[in-house]
């Protein structure tokens, strides 16, 4: 179980919004690529160590994430371009908003650690890396086995599979986690946890994977 089974709820209570960007005549792609804009403004503010403005950008761009989809369905406009766009620029998201909060220089684990000196910045990098990695794989695994296995259901434009109900700790943990650490000012903690949970789901995900294609 993740937050991703309560992806439809979300969606219901975003119908206004998708509203709104079909009166402005916004097409799915361009509600995709606002969203993009949004995550690298947050990935620069989290550089600039502003936090929690950096978060209230995230959110939104989390927001039109899950917007786009709607107002492809709305308008018709669903396409198997829209689908792999969306993926990727969640993964620009992702990444380049780890990679802000690791160029910011803020301490992430150096500090738990006895290190010498020169030495933090290549462990707080390490974790940040681990981060970036996790998550990507995280969500790498779903196309490859699409790929492999042949996985062609779609449920509103999405591809609709099993995996997308294994693994503990996926994309909504994550933004969700880094949100609440910008806001809060615990954006370090949230890291390590993002660090060690989004490889654990993808080593869950494995793992379901072997026992039902083995």
């Amino acid at each position: 179980m993740n937050i991703t089974a309560l992806r439809p709820k979300f969606i219901g209570c975003l119908e206004p919004i998708a509203d709104i960007f079909i009166k402005l005549r916004f097409t799915p792609n361009m509600v995709s690529c606002t969203s993009l804009i949004f995550g690298l403004a947050c990935a620069y503010l989290f550089f600039c160590r502003e936090f929690a403005l950096g978060a209230v950008l995230l959110l939104i761009s989390a927001i039109l994430d899950l917007v786009d989809g709607t107002v492809a369905r709305k308008t018709g406009r669903e396409s198997k371009f829209g689908a792999v766009f969306d993926w990727i620029v969640d993964k620009y998201v992702d990444s380049l908003v780890l990679l802000g909060v690791g160029m910011s220089g803020i301490a992430i684990i150096s500090s738990y650690l006895p290190l010498a000196p020169g030495q933090e910045v290549y462990a707080d990098l390490f974790v940040v890396a681990l981060a970036i990695i996790g998550s990507l794989m995280n969500t790498f695994i779903k196309p490859v086995t699409y790929a492999e296995v042949g996985f062609e259901k779609r449920e509103d434009g999405k591809i609709d599979d099993p995996l997308e109900r294994v693994g503990f700790f996926g994309r909504p943990e994550t933004i969700l986690l880094l949100i609440l650490g910008g806001l809060s000012g615990f954006i370090a903690p949230a890291v390590i946890i993002i660090a060690v949970c989004t490889n654990l789901s993808a080593f869950q995900r494995i793992i379901y994977l072997y026992l039902h294609l083995k």
